[in-house]
């Protein structure tokens, strides 16, 4: 079910990875419908990760509810399933494949946090600012950042005798669905 009062969107869904898809895609839709363009990219990379923590270790189900709500100045969207365990950030090893996925939510909004709701379930949340100067311009921080810290290719395309077509290179992505 997907419902669209002016502000405010609501999904609800099994959290499978062909699902996660199709809300990162509903997701960016309604921000481009509220012309909140910049903030398609961080706003779907957070969803990914909260879904993707569902799917991982939600139990006894995988069913959740995403929300997104645009309230003055502030971007608000929560996902709440049916597992009353909190989320613990951990500091992932470095060469390990997960672990990270609460750290990048916490590095890309404005604030994040969970929350228990009833006795069987929890919201976790983040918050993106809306303001015309936070959209545009980037931190200083994450900017300081990004210079000092490249980042990693997963793999190099190297090209033929010919010059035109490149070598075989691995697929790779970060993000399931």
């Amino acid at each position: 079910m997907i419902s669209y009062p002016s502000r405010h969107c609501t999904v609800e869904l099994q959290a499978l990875p062909s699902r996660i898809g199709q809300v990162r895609r509903i997701v960016s839709a309604q921000l481009r419908y509220w012309h909140l363009d910049a903030l398609i990219d961080r706003a779907s990379l957070g969803v990914t990760e909260l879904l993707s923590n569902v799917h991982r270790h939600a139990q006894p189900d995988k069913t959740c509810t995403v929300e997104i709500e645009l309230l003055l100045d502030r971007l608000t969207v929560s996902v709440r399933d049916h597992d009353p365990r909190m989320p613990v950030v951990d500091d992932a090893e470095p060469l390990a494949t997960c672990g990270r996925g609460l750290a990048m939510v916490a590095a890309m909004s404005e604030s994040w946090g969970v929350r228990p709701d009833g006795e069987s379930g929890k919201v976790v949340w983040f918050t993106l600012p809306t303001s015309s100067t936070a959209v545009a311009a980037p931190s200083r921080r994450a900017r300081h950042t990004a210079l000092e810290k490249p980042a990693r290719r997963f793999a190099e395309v190297g090209h033929t005798a010919d010059g035109l077509r490149p070598e075989h290179a691995p697929a790779r992505s970060a993000v399931a669905g």
